[in-house]
């Protein structure tokens, strides 16, 4: 008898585009009388005040509130606590992929609707059912599986391009993993719908290898609007039609060792990944002998740069780390994620270690003209 798999693949109604958040505004009545409108950077907050003012002009209540940190558990218990205490009927979450991950967490726990708007293209957080918890400092504890996708997602152009220009490049990044880890722990897989959304995290992948650079210089152009909408919407998708069985692997689970890393707190999570992903290629050469992950590594080096993305531990804050604490990030990765475990070779942190440091190796005697940050430990 076949496996019956549960797959949430995307949010129950989606509005993108220049006119996105004029659209979709008048559908929130229809969820909410009385919203939680939630965000967190100083950066946002004229966003955020527009929003809420337009839910005032369609009559709501809307009562805002903001995350102290990352999306953390002592930060979801207050917000908890905050909801059930002023009568708020939904969450909309507005800002980067931690404060999208804590709306969608706390409106489930509260079983109220949830509204995501991003505010950049830096994740596909707004469109997904998982959830990601960091402790106050920032460092990753662990991910969550939701129930559903978000209620309703508004994916304003207008809104992303207020954003920093290195959240375009991060997410440039991020949705890259989508192919690099799925292509390792899924290319065998017998599903079709596995294969299909690894077809369309290769497709994507080809997209962005052309559209990034162009996007990164000219905010608004047609090779924006498709890379903005590939990085939060496409990858997203591949994400819900691949569901489980299309795992993340190596890019992710470092980066989530990494996060231990206090010097790591100035990086966003796609310059983590986007290291990680050179780290992969490195492994999947060293040890399955995989010559075409070293043609591909050199590929993705001068893409990565050229966006102005980290390509080795100096540039994500990591020049001073030692090599007892780089090993600790490592054990973490190989313990503390259970998808590393579905890659098809087999791995443990001392490996992962030895290709951490073959990779800055390499891309620091390339490209840095000052030998005192060539680290080699």
């Amino acid at each position: 008898m076949e496996s019956i798999y549960y797959q949430n693949i995307s949010p129950r109604k989606v509005f993108r585009g220049n006119t996105a958040w004029e659209e979709g505004k008048v559908y929130i009545p229809t969820l909410s009388k009385r919203p939680l409108v939630l965000g967190r950077s100083k950066e946002t907050y004229s966003t955020r005040k527009s929003i809420i003012q337009d839910l005032k002009d369609l009559g709501l209540n809307p009562i805002p509130n903001e995350l102290k940190y990352d999306c953390c558990d002592s930060d979801i218990i207050r917000l908890k606590a905050f909801i059930q205490k002023e009568n708020c009927d939904s969450v909309i979450a507005t800002g980067g992929g931690k404060v999208l991950d804590a709306g969608k967490l706390i409106a489930q726990n509260l079983s109220i609707p949830c509204i995501t708007i991003p505010l950049s293209s830096a994740t596909c957080a707004g469109w997904t059912a998982l959830a990601n918890i960091y402790s106050p400092e920032g460092f990753f504890q662990r991910d969550i599986a939701l129930t559903s996708c978000p209620d309703l997602f508004i994916f304003n152009h207008g809104f992303i391009k207020t954003a920093p220009r290195r959240t375009i490049s991060s997410g440039v990044a991020d949705a890259l993993a989508k192919w690099y880890e799925a292509a390792l722990t899924s290319n065998e897989s017998s599903d079709g719908l596995v294969q299909q959304a690894l077809q369309m995290a290769r497709v994507l992948r080809d997209q962005l290898f052309l559209d990034s650079y162009e996007a990164y210089k000219n905010v608004g152009s047609d090779s924006w609007r498709r890379v903005i909408e590939g990085n939060a919407i496409t990858a997203g998708l591949i994400g819900g039609i691949g569901g489980s069985q299309c795992r993340t692997a190596i890019a992710h689970s470092l980066h989530n060792g990494l996060t231990q890393l206090e010097a790591t707190n100035h990086s966003i999570h796609g310059e983590i990944v986007g290291f990680g992903i050179l780290v992969q290629l490195r492994l999947e050469e060293i040890v399955s002998y995989n010559k075409l992950a070293s043609q591909a590594r050199n590929q993705l080096i001068p893409f990565l740069r050229k966006l102005n993305l980290p390509i080795n531990l100096n540039q994500i804050g990591l020049s001073e780390i030692s090599l007892k604490d780089l090993k600790k990030a490592c054990d973490f990765a190989c313990i503390h994620n259970a998808d590393i475990t579905k890659i098809p070779f087999s791995l443990n942190s001392e490996i992962l270690l030895e290709s951490i440091i073959d990779v800055n190796k390499e891309t620091v005697s390339m490209f840095s003209p000052n030998k005192e940050l060539r680290k080699t430990f």
